[in-house]
């Protein structure tokens, strides 16, 4: 129900618009009644109309004055001049206010009911739009960590150069361009929630400014920061480290845990980025235990040549296979994950392959970019969406043709197609022969 505001200092103008309004449009408005400008200003900011019959000549405040105020305060108002033709010259102040409807007195019942269905209507768009907005923007809050995760696990495996990493990156405004690893490192015995350890950590990744991170993983989190174009190498690995403490102390303040971060080097491209986590998982073992931030860069300063020669402490961290172990641990979650969305696919495939049925639709219902189910569809299947849908249908003709209840022309429109010759042609492309061939073998 919407509400509209009838402002006039007549009372039987009031009560005549409401007589109309309730007998043309029953149950569609709750009025409210204003006496003058001034009461007028008031009762819209405490009920809020969504439409505003304003007279102009009133007394006190007049009705453009009070428009006014009322459309600073509530621009998406809809706003209704009602004027006498002696008053029509304030026309040009009151579109000026964004007024672009009128009536005029006394108002014919035809025009009004015209007037209050197209700004109904207006109203109801409206709404739809905004309801819309919603949604796209609760998807996006849902789709987003999962994004963010995606990312962050291609640049663990250093598989984050193909084409759809550039994609999750620029719809993340993630550039692979220039940044570092940095990870933050459990205990291996330590009790935690995967869901309640990312969100009490990405709850801080989100405040660094660009930047992305990764779900638990064996133990540890891996944080991607960009360095801001216009920023110094010394800056940024400065700023990265007090990051890092925060990072930490976050962590041990809300889940209770000695944590340990390692930063790895500023490096170049999604190869570098890989070599930086890589560096951060090295540093992070070395502080493992006792907790507190280890920057690789500090390392290397201290002789530590992680490429030339192998310290004791690198080769510990070898015999652990920490890296190693995690990444094996990510391979099978992303294979978890991309089987659970193609049974998810198939579920909702097989549930309306006889309707139409598009590949965005079902990219759309698992939450997945058209491009990318499309190309994990075919690597999982053997086969493309459409081939597959194909073969269903197909399936299904088949099936019914075997059943001998239908003709062959009803048995197109149950197995999904419209038209009875594109039928006929697909059907022959799949089996070799016509469905007319297929039922006289069969039969």
């Amino acid at each position: 129900m919407y509400r509209l505001m009838i402002a006039d200092d007549e009372a039987l103008e009031r009560e005549g618009l409401e007589l109309i309004i309730r007998r043309a449009m029953p149950d569609i408005f709750r009025i409210i009644h204003a006496e003058n400008g001034r009461t007028a200003i008031g009762l819209a900011e405490e009920q809020r109309p969504h439409i505003i019959f304003m007279d102009v000549n009133m007394p006190g405040i007049q009705g453009l004055e009070a428009l006014k105020e009322i459309k600073a305060r509530m621009p998406d108002a809809k706003l209704v001049l009602v004027t006498a033709y002696d008053y029509f010259a304030y026309a040009k102040e009151a579109i000026s206010l964004g007024v672009r409807e009128y009536i005029v007195k006394p108002a014919k019942r035809e025009e009004l009911v015209s007037l209050l269905r197209r700004l109904v209507e207006e109203l109801d768009q409206e709404k739809a739009k905004r309801e819309e907005e919603l949604e796209i923007r609760d998807r996006m809050s849902q789709l987003m960590p999962l994004a963010e995760n995606e990312l962050a696990l291609l640049l663990m495996m250093n598989k984050a150069a193909d084409e759809d990493s550039l994609q999750l990156s620029e719809w993340l405004d993630f550039p692979l361009d220039r940044g570092l690893g940095l990870v933050i490192a459990f205990n291996d015995d330590a009790d935690i929630g995967r869901q309640r350890a990312y969100s009490v950590i990405h709850s801080l990744v989100r405040t660094f400014g660009s930047s992305i991170s990764s779900s638990l993983i064996d133990s540890h989190i891996a944080v991607f920061l960009r360095v801001p174009p216009d920023m110094l190498e010394a800056d940024f690995n400065e700023q990265s480290v007090e990051y890092g403490e925060k990072l930490r102390s976050h962590a041990e303040q809300h889940l209770g845990l000695s944590t340990a971060v390692g930063i790895g080097t500023i490096r170049e491209g999604a190869e570098g980025l890989h070599e930086s986590y890589f560096e951060a998982v090295f540093a992070s073992t070395l502080v493992e235990r006792s907790g507190g931030v280890c920057r690789f860069g500090e390392l290397k300063k201290e002789e530590r040549d992680f490429n030339g020669g192998t310290p004791a402490a690198i080769d510990r961290a070898g015999q652990r296979s920490y890296v190693a172990a995690a990444l094996q641990r990510i391979r099978e979650e992303r294979e978890q994950q991309t089987m659970g969305v193609l049974d998810k696919a198939k579920v909702y495939i097989g549930a309306r392959f006889t309707e139409e049925l598009s590949l965005e639709e079902v990219a759309d219902h698992v939450h997945l970019n058209s491009f990318y189910f499309s190309k994990i569809f075919k690597q999982l299947t053997g086969e493309t969406f459409i081939d597959y849908l194909t073969g269903l249908r197909i399936g299904k003709a088949k099936e019914l043709i075997a059943a001998g209840e239908y003709s062959l022309k009803e048995i197109c429109f149950l197995a999904g197609y419209k038209d009875p010759n594109y039928f006929s042609r697909v059907f022959k492309k799949v089996t070799g022969i016509t469905p007319s061939e297929y039922r006289d073998q069969i039969h």
